[in-house]
């Protein structure tokens, strides 16, 4: 077939990303826009590492039904238990269960001998076959095992019932030549090869993870597993925007397709980055500030001319708009909201209305808002549409030589009004301690950075923070010209995001209880 499946693991691996942290709820959040966006499969977790995971896990295959949903699972009977006890409301599912293969590993980590391997591959994968007809196998650390064992592997998954059967380079060695020559041998000389697809997994701890695959697709593999922004373990995986407009832009060299609408990719792009907190870089391919911006005279000139001299993608295909439209303060309404709807954002009355009234303020203190500026104003109403406490007032006293102090004002569950003072060794110290005061939720603060929205002295400043509280790490982002005022809004930001995270813990021990029945 011409047709990539394309595996989405950003729930899972992506979210192995040091520093990355997702309650169920944003999990859901991406999930259902990685639907919109047309993946294959949603690799939606893990779900024996954690009662939390598994909770995602499961809301997520109960939540979303055009994609398969798969777990992933270790070769342990429990692990492939829990695995479907998770995903078996799902309309598609799928086991996804991995071994490694590497002497490497068998001998460092595991401690196995290769016939112990085969014999456990072929239990684990008819375990989970015994849950469901769709299971794919993952021989871990493939680009570092010995080629006539790995077929071996492959063949006994296969035997034992796997339906796909992904290659990982998981931790990125492999060169494009020589992972190619790899798949090439396994589509030749694997026997039962023809039963299964073949998948790729590709880490990118040297830059190669969209070349590596890109290469297997050559070679005869057809479903690719990669991640929004390339986000994952260590360095990253295998880039979803870049193998999907790969496969698009280069359609004369690969004559391959897929099904993924890439008019959502800067939205999901964009979505992930602020749900993880991790900033995508400006001259990130395809959906980095920078990848349709042109500077260069002889470039612009060009540009104007005609787009194609020095733009090989049209950047309306990946949903960003191809000309950028300074908003400002004498701006209406309407004009606001059809640039909320070309940048690919429809909001509620209610949520249009409070956008609208902060766009204004922002008007008022700027020449000219930016698409970044606006972006970073929706940002912040959507995660303001399920707080616990929102921030209404916020006043510094600072200097030299005077005691920081700070006064907040919260409106809190019930509409309540809730006020108080704090003293700091800085402004906003002095804040956080004056809503620490009041929210009483017991944290600290392990991460603070703030940078520049977009240029000139009169940007926006965007806050992000992390707070941990009972060893689980909680990221929260604001934005406002006055940097104090963005600070705080972070802040709530997190603690909201804490509030939920032991809500949803609250709602599923009683569900437990409930489904336990009288003792």
């Amino acid at each position: 077939m011409d047709r990539v499946i394309i595996f989405d693991t950003t729930l899972r691996d992506g979210e192995q990303s040091a520093g990355a942290s997702l309650n169920a709820q944003e999990k859901l959040e991406i999930a259902r826009q990685l639907e919109k966006l047309g993946v294959d499969v949603i690799e939606a977790g893990f779900p024996i590492s954690s009662p939390g995971e598994f909770a995602a896990v499961k809301l997520i295959a109960r939540e979303i039904h055009q994609p398969i949903i798969c777990a992933l699972s270790y070769a342990k009977p429990a692990a492939i238990d829990r695995a479907w006890e998770a995903i078996r409301d799902a309309q598609c599912s799928r086991i996804h269960v991995f071994l490694s293969s590497s002497d490497i590993h068998l001998s460092l980590q595991l401690k196995k001998s290769r016939a112990e391997v085969l014999d456990t591959v072929g239990a684990m994968v008819s375990r989970a076959k015994g849950y469901t007809a769709d299971v794919e196998f993952s021989p871990m650390d493939a680009s570092r095992t010995q080629p006539e064992f790995l077929h071996q592997v492959i063949e006994t998954a296969i035997s034992a019932g796997a339906t796909t059967i992904n290659i990982p380079d998981t931790v990125g060695y492999a060169i494009p030549d020589e992972f190619g020559t790899l798949i090439a041998g396994i589509m030749s000389k694997v026997p039962n090869i023809s039963q299964a697809v073949v998948s790729v997994h590709c880490h990118n701890d040297l830059g190669l993870a969209v070349a590596n695959s890109l290469e297997a697709l050559r070679h005869g593999a057809r479903q690719v597993e990669c991640t929004i922004n390339g986000i994952g373990e260590r360095a990253g995986n295998a880039s979803l925007e870049e193998i999907v407009m790969a496969i698009k832009t280069r359609h004369d060299f690969l004559h391959l397709t897929t099904n993924i609408d890439s008019t959502q990719i800067y939205k999901t792009s964009r979505l992930v980055s602020e749900l993880t907190g991790f900033l995508v870089q400006p001259n990130k391919a395809i959906v980095g500030a920078n990848a349709f911006r042109h500077q260069s005279g002889i470039h612009q000139d060009g540009i104007i001319k005609e787009a194609i001299t020095y733009e090989i993608m049209n950047p309306r295909d990946v949903g960003i708009p191809s000309s950028t439209l300074v908003l400002a303060k004498l701006s209406g309404r309407h004009a606001f909201k059809e640039r909320l709807a070309e940048l690919g954002y429809v909001l509620n009355e209610e949520s249009l209305n409070r956008a609208f009234a902060v766009f204004k303020e922002l008007a008022e203190k700027k020449k000219g808002v930016t698409d970044r500026d606006i972006e970073s104003l929706v940002a912040q109403e959507l995660r303001t549409q399920t707080e616990t406490y929102r921030l209404d007032h916020v006043g510094v006293s600072c200097g030299d030589h005077s005691i920081p102090t700070a006064t907040v004002r919260l409106i809190g569950p019930g509409s309540e009004v809730l006020e108080d003072a704090a003293l700091g060794t800085g402004p906003v110290d002095a804040v956080y301690k004056a809503i620490n005061r009041i929210v009483k939720v017991p944290n600290q603060l392990t991460e603070f950075t703030v940078k520049s929205v977009a240029e000139g002295i009169d940007a926006i400043g965007e806050v992000l923070i992390r707070i941990e509280s009972n060893g689980v790490t909680y990221t929260g982002r604001g934005a406002a010209t006055d940097i104090v005022v963005a600070s705080a809004k972070a802040y709530m930001n997190a603690l909201n995001r804490l509030l939920a995270v032991r809500q949803l813990a609250v709602e599923t021990e009683i569900e437990s209880r409930q489904a336990e029945g009288p003792i």
